[in-house]
């Protein structure tokens, strides 16, 4: 029976509508979303990744998010993320995340076992580039064509080819958020 992650952590005492002093520092002052805002943190890369299937709520921040992968998710997710795309090979995607197709094949047979907290990273940024890229070109297939092609922004680099960095994920993603604000340079 394949495991089903659990986002959900014990109830910590700030909790119940406060945030922790170390939260509020790093996530900046409470508002309420304006309308019209970005869904919550980690929703489009949970919906790329298998939606509710898999988690039973969504992470609500970065914390949440690294305590969920590295308490393990299963190869299914990344198995349901290949599966899923259109414009991209699932070659590609394994280049992307640091494993080789080989390797992806193998798993497809054996969904329910764990993947390497690193291995679960890389397959989380691939999903929330991917749902950051949606809402830039306005859908999934625009989305993945945009990573499949080269992108005079990132000099002329394919953005599924960055991936296999930190630093090239930093460029596709900063290159991302100065497209969606109208920064062109």
């Amino acid at each position: 029976m394949a495991r089903i992650l659990h986002t959900q952590e014990p109830a910590a005492p700030w909790r119940a509508g406060a945030r922790s002093p170390a939260a509020a520092a790093a996530e900046g002052p409470a508002v309420a979303p304006a309308a019209g805002a970005a869904p919550a943190l980690g929703i489009g890369a949970v919906e790329f990744m298998g939606g509710r299937r898999w988690f039973k709520t969504v992470p609500q921040s970065r914390a949440e998010i690294h305590g969920a992968l590295v308490k393990g998710v299963p190869y299914a997710i990344l198995v349901n993320l290949v599966d899923h795309l259109t414009a991209l090979s699932a070659d590609e995607v394994a280049e992307a995340v640091g494993i080789s197709a080989r390797t992806l094949r193998r798993q497809k047979e054996q969904p329910a076992k764990l993947m390497p907290p690193d291995l679960a990273s890389r397959t989380w940024q691939l999903a929330e580039i991917l749902a950051q890229a949606s809402a830039v070109f306005g859908g999934r297939e625009a989305a993945e064509r945009w990573m499949a092609h080269p992108a005079l922004g990132l000099d002329g680099a394919r953005p599924i080819d960055l991936l296999r960095t930190l630093q090239g994920a930093e460029l596709v993603t900063e290159f991302l958020g100065r497209l969606e604000h109208g920064v062109y340079s």
